[in-house]
């Protein structure tokens, strides 16, 4: 198949959270399956182009937008650890060379123009490369209108005529609301009959209504929360229009790139183990420690608590701010934090860490080396989510030996299991109840087994034996791909 996937974030490029993660490793399985994918990417001000290798090429796309026409240069480079994957930096001035990707956290002024244009922008590439998809794969609200002009705009142009369009929702609380006068009119799509139509909900254009509305099947990031934006208030407002697409609706979880996050050969580490030589992990938070803490405090045998997060509401934040100034004065814990959001959380962080500087270990921003030293060093990863659509953080935790706790929900939920000490079965420790209480009892519960014979070694080696690869999820969104392909008529 030829995929054509669009979308804000892709890492190692452009990443916030783990749909950049998601948009980066499927391809790279894709090609291995003998697939064909073409990436689709803003260039941001960001994205060190001289570090991947992008070049600047003679190719400049011409993007209709409302009753006038913009131009945007592309950049071509080949993602990392692939031979043949495109990836095809947008290079526009106006809309991209800017300070972050979606201005948080109060976003763009410009987004839905932003996004628009991105979306539109994206068959013009295709077009330019002589590129002819089978499948548009568009993420998030961002990408979402590429799915509506693939069955107006484009709908028969020989290009993309056989084209099936697949969307995946990472997060449904992020919707795209906008002002119809602006993103219909940018969008050449008209407002005479908005009233009731795919675009509207509540008297504004959403975005993430447009996605559902106009794609041929719809997937998104865990079979839990497939039932809950489904069933739940984590629908958003969304469940009448996920149950009205039932039957082109999925949940496919997603998957890690063991390629990058294996602790046999992580470039980020210095010490390096398996399953069998599961002692060498204590080497790795040793050299955390001795990087942050002095030597005597080394010393100290606390189990490591690491959280690796953006410091929003959704990630549970506010249980840890409750929770953690109690258990570091009760001298059991230490942390190692890494993160940045709203500015509450990170005023917090920052206090805590200088009141209690060789047990709170908390640096701000977002470091890709740090985050593979935290997860690798240590003892358990925390993951209290109010709700998360599948979470990567605890997938890459478990190959590492490293035991999560996790709040019961989303992909949380299908990941993690409550380690059983009779039967030796599980791989971590949940609560469900979003209370604080309840994240004290599983923290609890998970440090009463820190290094206890046998079950120390047991619940760390089940998590390791875990196969959460990006390699099954690739397949599952070919078999999803080849669904798509036959909602439209072609045989496959």
């Amino acid at each position: 198949m030829n995929i054509l996937s669009v979308a804000a974030e892709c890492a190692p490029y452009a990443k916030i959270g783990g749909l950049g993660d998601v948009v980066s490793a499927l391809p790279k399985d894709w090609e291995q399956l003998g697939h064909n994918c073409v990436i689709v990417i803003p260039k941001y001000r960001d994205i060190d182009v001289q570090k991947y290798n992008f070049q600047p090429t003679n190719i400049t796309v011409v993007v209709p937008m409302s009753s006038w026409k913009e131009y945007a240069r592309v950049w071509m480079g080949t993602l990392p650890g692939t031979k043949n994957v495109r990836v095809c930096l947008l290079e526009s001035y106006d809309y991209f060379d800017r300070k972050g990707i979606y201005g948080n956290p109060d976003g763009f002024s410009d987004n839905d123009r932003r996004f628009t244009f991105l979306s539109r922008a994206c068959f013009e590439v295709a077009k330019a490369l002589d590129f002819t998809p089978d499948i548009l794969h568009a993420h998030d609200y961002h990408t979402s209108l590429a799915l509506a002009f693939l069955k107006s705009h484009y709908r028969f142009d020989p290009r993309f005529a056989r084209c099936a369009g697949v969307y995946t929702i990472h997060n449904m609380a992020f919707q795209g609301q906008s002002d119809p006068r602006r993103v219909l009119e940018f969008a050449q799509l008209g407002t005479q009959n908005f009233r009731g139509s795919w675009f509207e909900h509540d008297g504004v254009v959403n975005l993430m209504k447009t996605g559902l509305m106009f794609a041929d099947k719809i997937t998104t990031v865990s079979p839990n929360y497939a039932n809950e934006i489904r069933w739940t208030s984590f629908g958003e407002g969304m469940q009448d229009y996920v149950e009205m697409r039932s039957g082109d609706f999925l949940g496919v979880l997603n998957g890690a790139d063991y390629t990058e996050w294996n602790p046999e050969t992580d470039t980020n580490i210095k010490h390096h183990y398996t399953p069998e030589t599961l002692n060498e992990k204590a080497l790795v938070k040793q050299e955390l420690l001795q990087e942050s803490v002095p030597a005597y405090d080394v010393q100290e045998d606390l189990p490591l608590i690491g959280m690796v997060s953006r410091l929003t509401d959704q990630k549970g934040i506010i249980l840890v701010e409750q929770v953690l100034e109690r258990l570091v004065k009760s001298g059991r814990v230490r942390f190692a934090i890494l993160g940045s959001g709203d500015s509450r959380y990170e005023r917090f962080f920052n206090a805590m860490g200088k009141k209690y500087p060789t047990r709170v270990l908390y640096s701000n921003g977002y470091n890709n080396a740090l985050s593979h030293k935290i997860i690798a060093a240590s003892d358990y990863i925390m993951v209290p989510s109010l709700f998360e659509p599948c979470g990567l953080t605890q997938i890459f935790a478990l190959k590492y030996g490293t035991v999560p706790i996790v709040r019961a929900t989303g992909g949380l939920a299908d990941t993690v299991e409550e380690y059983n000490p009779e039967t030796g079965t599980g791989n971590g420790f949940l609560f469900e109840k979003y209370v604080s209480r309840s994240l004290l009892n599983a923290i609890s519960r998970a440090v009463y087994y820190y290094k206890s014979t046998p079950h120390w070694d047991t619940v760390r080696l089940n998590g390791m034996a875990c196969n959460y690869s990006s390699r099954l999820s690739a397949e599952n969104y070919i078999n999803v791909f080849t669904w798509a392909l036959q909602r439209i008529g072609r045989r496959t």
